[in-house]
């Protein structure tokens, strides 16, 4: 296998639109790294700078610690599974295996053999004789793998291989990315939109918004420790809610408050900087850390507010509740929770749970960010 890395690459198209911009990564040998973000932040660019399918403007791109410039797509020693699969319409399953061995003029016999082992690793032995059109969508992502892992390149570079598949095919077939990656070893560069599944997937995730990198790290450091707004937004079902908040100062220590309501500010609000009494900054609360408090009970870090939506899903409910501020909070309740719309609701906050950010444009996180940040 081989590492990739990118060195300040940026990309620039003839409208003058910066798909990539000053992106520095490394993606170590045999690792599953995942690019992730919303279309058009550039991350099928990178991959296709990585083929060969494009040059980059400015910057190199390194591949097994050798330079890719000047070097064709066909020698970088890489396969690329299309968003859409690019299956040969007029050629059977063999045939489209086949294809890419056959262009490097190997043995019959040998790729037969190729042929043959990849079929059975991904379940599509019994389809060797059928054109794509008698596939299932399915079967047509399997057998578009399949094309990439018979070259046994040093680099797989995965678009979106999982978008527009059903729900319960695209879980099925995620677990069976994660086997082959950890049943070859492989270098992985694999690019989604869709937050869960990078999390389920990426040893290493690097998100992407505009172009530029927001963070790199494990899915837990994302997770755990967005780097700024944007990241702590992208990840989590339902999202993060994000509160604008001004810092107060009560009995000596440090206290938030949202619109008229008090809570205790977290303990690295104070380590992390001075802050003066008054000045706004942004909180941030993922649903599933908020609790409900029952009417009886009066313990401080509390907010109120009335229930304004409730959406059952079966395992739990979605409470979508209007603080007076004006802020609105979703809180993740009880599947069968006993309650109206109208109702008053008291959510507790438990204050080390807190993510604090600031409140300018770039939204960094206020106690450090995560692995990597930049804006």
């Amino acid at each position: 296998m081989a590492s990739v890395s990118f060195q300040n690459v940026t990309k620039v198209f003839e409208r003058r639109v910066t798909a990539l911009s000053d992106l520095t990564l490394e993606v170590p040998d045999g690792q599953f790294t995942v690019l992730v973000g919303p279309s058009g932040c550039g991350k099928t660019t990178a991959l296709r700078l990585v083929a060969g399918l494009e040059d980059p403007t400015r910057g190199e791109i390194r591949i097994a610690s050798r330079t890719a410039e000047g070097v064709p797509p066909q020698q970088r020693d890489v396969a690329m599974v299309f968003q859409d699969g690019a299956l040969y319409p007029h050629m059977d399953v063999y045939a489209n295996l086949a294809f890419g061995l056959r262009m490097q003029k190997g043995d019959e016999g040998k790729i037969r053999h190729q042929v043959t082992a990849a079929a059975r690793m991904l379940g599509v032995a019994d389809l060797l004789d059928r054109k794509p059109t008698a596939l299932s969508g399915g079967q047509r992502r399997r057998v578009a793998l399949g094309r990439a892992v018979v070259r046994e390149p040093g680099v797989f570079l995965f678009d979106e291989p999982l978008s527009n598949l059903d729900a319960q095919l695209q879980l099925t077939l995620r677990s069976e990315l994660k086997a082959l990656h950890e049943r070859l070893g492989a270098t992985v560069l694999h690019v989604t939109h869709d937050q869960a599944e990078a999390m389920a997937l990426g040893q290493t995730i690097c998100v992407l918004r505009e172009g530029r990198l927001q963070q790199v790290g494990s899915p837990e450091a994302i997770y755990d420790r967005p780097a700024n707004r944007y990241v702590a937004g992208f990840f989590g079902v339902p999202p993060m809610n994000f509160l604008v908040a001004r810092v107060r100062s009560m009995n000596g220590s440090l206290a938030l408050a949202v619109g008229d309501q008090l809570i205790e500010a977290p303990r690295h609000l104070a380590k992390a900087a001075t802050r003066d009494a008054g000045q706004s900054i942004v909180v941030g609360l993922r649903p599933h850390d908020l609790s409900l408090e029952s009417g009886a009970n009066q313990t401080s870090n509390c907010l109120s507010g009335r229930l304004m939506r409730l959406e059952r899903l079966g395992s739990h409910t979605d409470l979508c509740v209007k603080l007076p501020s004006g802020d609105v909070c979703t809180v993740i309740a009880a599947p069968r929770f006993e309650g109206a719309v109208d109702d008053e609701i008291r959510l507790r906050i438990d204050p080390e749970r807190i993510h604090l950010f600031e409140c300018d444009q770039a939204g960094r996180r206020i106690d450090g960010p995560g692995s990597t940040c930049t804006s």
